[in-house]
């Protein structure tokens, strides 16, 4: 099954063209995909739990699970007792995966490069796991959470260091130096797939909207 994952699915979406064709390897993949990444050890749902729990109480209000894919932060936001939960991912494959486990309140298409289908100020709290990594969302993506999020409220991601080598770290020291962001957590650098030899490593934030 690793093999499955380094040959042809995760490569594919590392190396796809564009929004729309991301979306339809990730269609493709909806059925299969919780099965094949714990069996490399997907990490970055774990992590981003965490940081959104140690700093955001479960009273604390609506929460958005950006590129949500088949809704494993979802299940686990609502056995800690978060409520309500919005899903916006990609990929509808993934978002049909994701609403048959009925954790959320809605469940919307968008995609992070553009502007996400929702007002200012909507939510107490956004986690978004996964996303910014290699062929996918870069730095700009930061902007539509930081809309989204209330001040007070709670950014938590995990971005590849690939990624945040090359602008995402000089993002934030911008945004925290404009007093858009305060920084809580960041966690050192660790695998996001352990099973998988080639993975490049990542790290998790925590971040105040202000």
């Amino acid at each position: 099954m690793t093999g499955e994952i380094g040959g042809s699915k995760l490569d594919a979406v590392y190396a796809a063209g564009g929004a729309a064709e991301i979306a339809r390897v990730y269609d493709a993949w909806a059925e299969g995909y919780e099965a094949e990444m714990a069996a490399v050890g997907y990490r970055h749902p774990t992590i981003c739990l965490a940081l959104l729990a140690r700093r955001l109480p479960a009273s604390a209000g609506r929460i958005l699970d950006a590129g949500a894919g088949t809704g494993l932060i979802g299940e686990w936001l609502t056995l800690l007792g978060y409520h309500p939960i919005e899903a916006v991912d990609l990929s509808p494959g993934m978002l049909r995966v994701a609403a048959g486990k009925e954790v959320y309140d809605r469940l919307k298409q968008g995609d992070l490069t553009a502007r996400l289908p929702y007002e200012d100020h909507r939510f107490a709290g956004a986690v978004c796991a996964g996303v910014f990594t290699t062929g996918h969302v870069g730095p700009e993506g930061l902007d539509e959470l930081i809309r989204v999020v209330r001040p007070g409220g709670v950014v938590v991601i995990t971005v590849k260091d690939k990624v945040w080598e090359t602008g995402f770290a000089q993002r934030i020291a911008d945004l925290v130096a404009g007093g858009v962001l305060e920084r809580l957590d960041e966690t050192p650098p660790y695998s996001s797939m352990p099973g998988r030899a080639d993975t490049g490593p990542g790290r998790g934030l925590a971040l105040r909207r202000l």
